[in-house]
């Protein structure tokens, strides 16, 4: 059994209906399960007065609720706005509020509460399958609008490309409110698969988790390269614990290549697949497998090329994504939607990514950062991710990020390099005394600063150079798995002069 993700219905019914579909948090529902409880929430969604392409926040973890509901919104065509647990209060009225959601679906108590007053108001953009909520510069979220065909063509790319083979088993861990997670949700519906929902504290148990995760026998992991990477201290991240897993998805952020080769020495028979897109073109629009080769050729491995029915081009070192999958647009948002949307020669929606990218002869996609990761310090222009990855490359480093330091007139004054040790290196003694347990320690030792900064200088130029560098127990991640440059400037500016 599987759902027919272009009319948003089950299919092949007597096909495997007693195999599991979603391992949640909390219990296992079999297709069959799966295809009754949705078709019974998107009824009590009837009964609550929804209609179609009114929009339902969806509020909770990891619950196999929460899967059913997704896919009962789907039924009923009824847009889901994913909200997980780790926002807090305040944001999920906001986005409930923005969006003018018909009801709040609470996924652990398994009950409708009420959205905004009226009822929630129909979208303007119809068959619009989610609205996913971003962060925006201003500070209030911004919500992204999918349609039903680029879901359609997402699941159509996984399935044709990925070489998923039979009933794939996914790994899923972003919370829901990352569109990272619905390469699991839609992969899972369209293949007949299985669909494993690790709850944060199912993950925090470390040797229990990876025991769970072989006993589901997964054979896709899904994650941000950061995620990925923590999880090599771990024994059970390994294929003695994992002999099912044959495919990493990465997405989310930029792949190091560090972190893909030793993934590639831990996991030889693994495969590793490296895709790129922002949120608004429906969680990826580019593809690699990566290979010893390939990382031998490139010291930053690039994002691949455009999945099919897509363009991706380089205009202004800009890259621009077009396709049926780009979104339908923000959600009442003109203002975005006149800046980052436009239409290409084809006539088909497009969308300025606000990433710099560049684009070899024979079509070969990298990306190098964000525009807003771009900076110019004493006249050099500089791409903060090229930083980072010469601090990755740095011995006795698991990973490296750095910040830039500002005037209050925004004019950059110099780059801090914070770089993660290995485990088994010794520590650099401490300048912060009480300060320490925030988990920086900055470098005192001329030796251990001038070897690093020697190795630095073989790769950068010498004004690309961090004039500091701190080490830190971890980096800080995001609720997303990505490497929280925010929290870096908060530990920096918490320490002792």
């Amino acid at each position: 059994m599987h759902v027919d993700l272009s009319s948003a219905c089950f299919t092949d019914l007597t096909h495997r209906p007693d195999a599991p579909a979603v391992i949640g948090a909390d219990r296992t529902l079999t297709w069959q399960q799966l295809h009754d409880d949705a078709h019974a929430w998107a009824a009590r969604a009837r009964v609550a007065g929804l209609t179609a392409d009114v929009p339902v926040a969806i509020y909770g973890h990891k619950e196999a609720a929460f899967f059913v509901a997704m896919v009962g919104c789907l039924l009923a065509g009824l847009p889901f706005v994913p909200i997980d647990t780790l926002y807090p209060r305040e944001r999920m009225l906001r986005v409930v509020e923005i969006a003018r959601a018909g009801a709040v679906y609470d996924a652990a108590a398994d009950d409708f509460l009420p959205g905004t007053p009226g009822g929630g108001t129909p979208l303007a953009e119809k068959n619009v399958t989610y609205v996913m909520f971003t962060s925006g510069s201003t500070g209030d979220p911004k919500g992204v609008q999918i349609g039903r065909e680029s879901v359609a063509l997402l699941a159509e790319w996984m399935r044709g490309c990925f070489g998923l083979g039979d009933a794939p088993v996914f790994m899923n861990q972003a919370p829901f409110s990352f569109d990272l997670s619905m390469y699991e949700v839609f992969g899972t519906l369209a293949t007949g698969g299985v669909c494993v929902l690790n709850a944060r504290e199912r993950i925090a148990n470390g040797a229990a988790w990876f025991e769970s995760l072989a006993e589901a026998g997964i054979t896709v992991w899904v994650s941000t390269p950061s995620f990925a990477h923590q999880q090599l201290l771990h024994a059970g991240f390994s294929p003695e614990h994992l002999p099912s897993l044959k495919l990493f998805l990465f997405c989310g952020e930029p792949l190091p290549v560090a972190l893909a080769k030793k993934l590639r020495a831990r996991f030889p028979s693994a495969r590793i697949l490296n895709t790129y897109g922002p949120t608004e073109a429906t969680v990826a629009t580019t593809w690699i497998e990566i290979d010893d080769a390939l990382l031998a050729a490139h010291p930053q491995v690039p994002i691949g090329y455009a999945k099919p029915d897509s363009t991706v081009w380089v205009a202004g070192e800009e890259l621009c994504i077009a396709g049926d999958h780009v979104m339908r647009g923000y959600l009442n948002r003109p203002d975005l939607n006149a800046t980052k949307l436009f239409t290409d020669e084809s006539g088909r929606r497009a969308f300025r990514t606000g990433d710099v990218g560049e684009q070899r002869e024979d079509g070969l996609l990298f990306c190098r950062g964000r525009r807003d990761d771009q900076i110019k310090l004493n006249g050099y222009r500089i791409e903060l991710s090229e930083v980072d990855a010469a601090l990755d490359h740095l011995n006795g480093v698991r990973a490296g990020a750095c910040i830039v330091l500002r005037r209050p007139d925004g004019t950059a004054v110099r780059l801090i390099g914070f770089v993660e040790r290995a485990r088994g290196v010794k520590e650099c003694e401490s300048s912060m005394g009480s300060k320490g347990s925030a988990g920086a320690l900055h470098i005192q030792g001329a030796d251990a600063f001038g070897q690093w900064k020697r190795v630095l200088g073989e790769r950068l130029p010498v004004y690309m150079v961090p004039t500091e560098l701190i080490v830190c127990e971890n980096l800080p991640m995001s609720a997303n798995h990505k490497i929280d440059r925010k929290a870096l400037a908060a530990w920096y500016a918490a320490m002792p002069a």
